[in-house]
């Protein structure tokens, strides 16, 4: 019996041993991008996604739970150091901060997303805005984020790109059908 548990032990940790050399050399980094056509005016997209408060209206995260608790606090909403504080019981939600870490005025704002529960991790990214004609305009989510090593070993399983870039395009959806109303 004593040795069915020692190899039992020996292949345990073989595995985790070769799971953990395996992460050191598995990307621990991920960039998702979407996009859509917003038929309204650069200034017009613009003014809506710089404002913090107008997440709760097109945020896919911030819609799942009806009794999100939403503070905007720091700078003023639309300005650089505003932060969304946001807090649900929703898994998917949670409990984090979205701050505006920098806006270039008319073209893109930059921002900072850091989760405090039930996941901690913090990713950056930004949204762009691009005239493509007086009345039509392409609106660009980058986001990024990764994992650190050794929980960098479930990129190899999760499709982050799939996983989370179904989520930024509804909530692009949400954007466009807000702002060409």
């Amino acid at each position: 019996m004593k040795m069915i548990i020692v190899k039992i032990i020996t292949v345990l940790v073989a595995i985790i041993s070769l799971a953990l050399v395996v992460a050191m050399f598995t990307k621990d980094k991920y960039t998702i991008t979407r996009q859509i056509v917003i038929n309204k005016s650069k200034h017009d997209v613009f003014d809506f996604i710089k404002l913090n408060q107008n997440q709760k209206l097109y945020s896919k995260w911030l819609l799942l739970d009806p009794n999100t608790k939403i503070e905007i606090k720091g700078a003023a909403d639309g300005t650089s150091g505003s932060v969304l504080a946001f807090e649900s019981k929703h898994h998917k939600t949670g409990k984090g901060e979205w701050e505006i870490k920098k806006v270039t005025d008319g073209e893109k704002v930059d921002f900072e997303l850091r989760f405090l529960a039930p996941y901690v991790f913090t990713a950056n990214g930004y949204m762009a805005t691009e005239s493509l004609s007086a009345n039509q305009t392409k609106l660009n989510w980058v986001y990024n984020s990764g994992m650190n090593w050794p929980k960098n070993f479930m990129l190899i399983f999760l499709d982050m790109d799939k996983l989370i870039g179904s989520d930024v395009e509804e909530s692009l959806h949400n954007i466009k059908t807000i702002v060409e109303k």
